[in-house]
């Protein structure tokens, strides 16, 4: 049978999601646990897609085949169990035979932290990224922002390091949030799908828009060049999450 499951972890102490050699990856730990469970035979996770050394995951989806007959309410408490603390099952369902956790998806939705904190809690160190020497003018995000929704082609917005052949992505919805509580500022983008760190690097993009370092007409020219290089610095990846995959029903 095939099971999809929704996974939670903090990108810390892994070198990203996909197994690497000799490195420490989500998925090389989800496959050792599994691999336990089966007696040694070798168990295929699938993700819905692939997260960066430092990034963390709410709501990152997997899918693996297994001939168990563990009952359902069962596996999300025996894969914890032998899971290490910075990983974590939230939810365990069996699904179709055809599922599949990456060509399946039809949307995600990420979430970016910057913390405006005079001191960075060491808590925190991890988890967003401390930008106290700046006072962000967050309208000028919102405003720039508005010329990434819609269809475009978000090559100045990708990796030059990448083998995708079509860089023409939907972007939904872009939302900026003010957290007075922890004095963070929170970037929520959704999407149909995501080219490599094209949202850590529409985060530095408008980032140095908030800090007047670019100006808000320069975004769409910056889109339309197709330009890596006029484009901004990539958002460190520790303040990034992967929050949510969408799939049709």
């Amino acid at each position: 049978m095939r099971l999809k499951a929704i996974i939670s972890y903090d990108g810390s102490g892994f070198s990203g999601y996909q197994v690497q050699p000799e490195k420490r990856t989500v998925q090389q730990e989800l496959e050792r646990v599994l691999c336990i469970m089966h007696k040694g035979d070798i168990v295929k996770v699938i993700g819905s897609g692939r997260t960066d050394a430092g990034v963390h995951a709410t709501g990152q989806v997997i899918h693996f085949d297994s001939p168990l007959t563990i009952p359902m309410d069962n596996w999300r408490t025996a894969l914890n169990v032998q899971l290490p603390g910075d990983i974590r099952i939230s939810s365990v369902e069996q699904i179709r035979n055809d599922f599949h956790a990456r060509y399946d998806a039809t949307g995600k939705t990420y979430r970016y932290i910057w913390s405006l904190n005079e001191v960075h809690s060491p808590f925190e160190r991890n988890y967003s990224v401390h930008v106290d020497r700046y006072k962000p003018n967050v309208e000028l995000m919102k405003e720039a922002s508005l010329y990434l929704l819609g269809t475009h082609d978000f090559s100045s917005f990708c990796a030059s390091n990448t083998s995708v052949k079509d860089f023409v992505r939907t972007v939904h919805s872009i939302k900026f949030e003010m957290k007075k509580e922890s004095n963070q500022v929170h970037m929520v983008i959704n999407g149909n799908g995501f080219l490599y760190n094209m949202v850590r690097i529409i985060a530095g993009t408008l980032w140095e828009i908030a800090i007047g370092q670019k100006s808000v007409g320069e975004l769409r020219g910056i889109l339309e060049s197709c330009d890596r290089s006029k484009a901004g610095k990539t958002a460190p990846a520790h303040g990034l999450y992967l929050e949510k995959v969408e799939y049709k029903p």
